[in-house]
């Protein structure tokens, strides 16, 4: 790890996931009623609860909304769950003033042009290996890991290094 992002890393007090694309595959599997069923990684899930017990606390800011999800989620500890968001600063904005933190403390990760905005922003900014150019372009740090098979867990791994 470069001794920029390490900095970064070091200095992250927030860490922020975007969902589709980032924690599942970003397909949607669609049953016969309609019914939205989506996958997600174990080792994603506890890389997740490891960056919690070394004291970074964790929020998912989501452009669709999915019940599974917030299931999961929940499961793993994390409560500050904003899904079906279009707009996703204010809420990032509200995170902040919520944990009375700055920009520089919080890591985003995110994969396609609605994470942007949120992504110029913050002092870590994260994507995967197959993002959307548009985040690419943003991001200081890519995954190795293809979405929703590690991609999580690496950034977390880390964050958790970065910060020992």
């Amino acid at each position: 790890m470069s001794e920029s992002i390490q900095t970064r890393a070091a200095n992250v007090r927030l860490a922020i996931f975007d969902v589709d694309g980032v924690m599942t595959d970003g397909k949607l599997y669609l049953g016969p009623n309609g019914q939205e069923l989506k996958t997600m990684s174990v080792r994603d899930g506890l890389g997740l609860k490891l960056l919690q017990q070394a004291g970074v606390e964790i929020a998912v800011i989501s452009g669709r909304p999915s019940q599974a999800v917030i299931v999961r989620l929940n499961a793993l500890g994390i409560t500050r769950i904003h899904m079906h968001v279009k707009d996703k600063v204010p809420f990032y904005e509200q995170l902040l003033a919520d944990l009375g933190i700055s920009d520089a403390q919080v890591a985003y990760m995110g994969d396609d042009s609605p994470d942007v905005p949120v992504m110029q922003r913050v002092g870590l900014s994260m994507t995967v290996a197959d993002a959307h150019k548009s985040a690419g372009l943003f991001a200081h740090w890519t995954s190795q890991g293809a979405v929703g098979h590690g991609a999580v867990r690496e950034a977390c791994d880390m964050i958790v290094e970065a910060q020992a």
